[in-house]
């Protein structure tokens, strides 16, 4: 079995090469799609779940630990169990046997008895600006500044929680395999070369 974890910056295009990789190679693809399977397993509204999980939930709450969240007295207990049930539906995905491609939800650190190939997707602001504004529908044409912000918000986000899972930190070029700065690229033009490296990562 072959697992491609996709960790990234906000705006870096990571959720995109993800879905491409994982198309080219032709592995299984994961992403959204594990909210609807927590959500489900949780008896819990779809978009209460999305909102815990997808923002993390953490940004009022101090991080204080790292190592196991069973020990902290900070986090209320549905984020907890949310975040435990992700987990196990993680698992239950790598217990199949079956290639796939995973974005994002710390699955390098979840499922490093697997020894996935980790892969770190970045890109400078302007860049990942530019890649926000194409994508952003009427409802999310937010200022540059509203932008860099919540950008900004959502990474810092990202790192909390991987402190509460790992001590490694979120975006260390030595937890990953591969990182890429997409600033000057599309991302379509980055699948062949990605899929090239981890084959012959693999292979090793």
């Amino acid at each position: 079995m072959k697992i491609i974890t996709v960790s990234r910056e906000f705006g870096s295009g990571g959720r995109e090469l993800g879905k491409r990789l994982a198309e080219y190679l032709g592995f299984d693809y994961y992403d959204s799609e594990i909210v609807d399977y927590v959500a489900k397993n949780s008896g819990l509204d779809t978009h209460y779940t999305e909102k815990i999980l997808e923002n993390h939930g953490w940004k009022n709450i101090p991080i204080t630990f790292r190592g196991t969240i069973g020990s902290s007295g900070y986090l209320q207990a549905s984020k907890v169990r949310l975040l435990l049930e992700q987990k196990k539906v993680i698992e239950n995905i790598a217990a199949l046997g079956q290639d796939f491609v995973i974005v994002g939800r710390n699955a390098d650190v979840l499922l490093r008895e697997y020894h996935p190939f980790n892969l770190f997707v970045c890109a400078t602001p302007k860049a990942k600006l530019a890649r926000c504004r194409a994508r952003a529908n009427a409802k999310e044409m937010l200022t540059e500044k509203e932008f860099l912000r919540k950008m900004k918000e959502i990474d810092h986000l990202r790192a909390q929680t991987r402190e509460i899972l790992s001590d490694s930190a979120w975006g260390a070029r030595e937890n990953y395999h591969l990182t890429l700065n997409t600033s000057t690229w599309e991302i379509k033009e980055l699948i062949p070369l990605v899929a090239d490296f981890a084959k012959l990562w693999f292979s090793k």
